[in-house]
């Protein structure tokens, strides 16, 4: 099970808030709170996120029914968008045009100043799928990451160009994504963007 962090504060601003270390909002740990009830009775055998604190915290929430340790992997972590971070978007297209528009039409090789591509988050990401699926086969694991990072790995397993991963997937606030990944890396989605637990009643 893959799983976007809650909402931030930044979320609803929509500014840049990849590497930095921005806290879930009420409505983020809500939404946690719900999803961990929805998840309350799977069969979980393990728990890793990102060291960003919107991940841990979003991770611990869910996992809170299952009693189990939370393991972190700095391979999961956001991409870094460098000098853009904590910017709007309208911001950086007004303060860096070139740039932006090269990032727009090609997020996956290209990256603001400072900051990462596409490719190499991948590279990175697919390098902690590997040691999860390593370390537990044939086990149900909740992993929590970020946006990107989720696009970019979903993106992989579809096997479509790379480049279209910011405008062909979706990865609301605390959805679930469910993948299927073989010992040799293959593997299939079988649940993308979920979000239905939004409308559970809230935990007591």
């Amino acid at each position: 099970m893959l799983v976007r962090h809650g909402a931030t504060v930044l979320n609803a601003d929509d500014r840049f808030a990849g590497s930095s270390d921005v806290p879930l909002g009420d409505a983020g740990r809500l939404q946690a709170e719900r999803l961990g009830q929805r998840l309350a009775l799977e069969k979980i055998g393990a728990v890793y996120a990102s060291p960003l604190v919107r991940a841990s915290e979003t991770a611990t929430i869910v996992a809170r029914p299952h009693n189990l340790p939370l393991t972190i992997l700095d391979d999961l972590r956001e991409i870094d968008h460098g000098r853009w971070e904590g910017l709007s978007r309208s911001e950086a297209a007004a303060l860096y045009p070139d740039e932006y528009s090269a990032w727009e039409h090609d997020p996956f090789t290209i990256a603001p100043s400072g900051g990462e591509a596409g490719r190499f988050v991948l590279e990175r990401a697919l390098r902690a799928v590997g040691e999860i699926v390593h370390a537990h086969p044939d086990e149900t694991v909740l992993v929590v990451s970020h946006k990107a990072t989720i696009r970019l790995i979903i993106a992989h397993v579809l096997g479509f160009d790379p480049r279209g991963y910011r405008d062909r997937l979706e990865q609301l606030p605390a959805c679930l994504n469910v993948l299927e990944i073989a010992r040799d890396g293959s593997g299939r989605l079988t649940l993308l963007n979920d979000v239905s637990h939004y409308t559970c009643e809230r935990p007591r």
